[in-house]
């Protein structure tokens, strides 16, 4: 009887389960783009994802204009074969603490994360690496809980922006996602972009070309940045 029993309530209870979680979900979404909750007296993580080549050019450009005590501690992250992104990044933070003649030990860290796919890696063999590079995101962002994170394209972020995403769905951290779309695309998103318009993952989402604008209407055309 009480086996009977509880095999028929069992789907009653994953359905239930199930509408709960959709429920939580689209209600996230809703509430993304809205203005971030946070009194300005007090600063917020933000973690910053860097890109090789350009990406990781553009994003300390937009760096150096953050206000600095608004936005700490900064965690920059960057995939582990990429060399020079933190080694820049640490320059520049380098030459923050020399502007401001004090040394913040505790406003700058940096961190390495699995590539999800590597330039030229066949897409069967990349599933695995996939799945690696998610369950790498959703550690470190777990261990960083940041309340802002900051990207413009590398394909690194998208497991990044995910993880963030969840940790609004179950309620430990509410992490803002701002999208800078990269200068160098004036027709048509990145990939990295595109995911993250269609999937509407990212609270606000920044254009650099009117045109793109025109043909995302749910993006913010801010002009050049750089």
């Amino acid at each position: 009887m009480d086996d009977s029993f509880n095999t028929s309530m069992l789907p009653i209870i994953i359905s239930a389960v199930l509408i709960v979680i959709s429920i939580r979900i689209i209600f996230v979404l809703y509430k993304c783009g809205k203005p971030l909750h946070v009194s300005t007296s007090k600063p917020v993580s933000t973690l910053i994802v860097l890109g090789s080549g350009g990406h990781t050019a553009e994003m300390l450009n937009l760096v150096k204009v953050l206000q600095k005590e608004r936005f700490k501690p900064r965690y920059y992250i960057a995939a582990m074969t990429d060399n020079m992104s933190l080694q820049k990044a640490k320059l520049l933070e380098e030459s923050l603490i020399h502007e401001a003649g004090v040394r913040e030990l505790e406003a700058a860290h940096f961190m390495q994360i699995y590539r999800s796919r590597e330039v030229g890696q066949s897409y069967l063999t990349s599933v695995g690496t996939t799945l690696i590079a998610m369950a790498h995101a959703m550690w470190l962002t777990f261990k960083v809980r940041p309340q802002v994170v900051l990207c413009n394209g590398p394909g690194t972020c998208i497991p990044l922006c995910a993880a963030a995403f969840l940790l609004k769905v179950i309620g430990i951290r509410w992490s803002s996602i701002f999208y800078v779309e990269s200068i160098a695309r004036v027709r048509k998103l990145s990939l990295s972009g595109l995911l993250l318009y269609k999937s509407r993952l990212a609270d606000q989402f920044f254009v650099q070309w009117p045109q793109l604008q025109w043909k995302y209407p749910r993006a913010q055309y801010v002009g050049r940045l750089m």
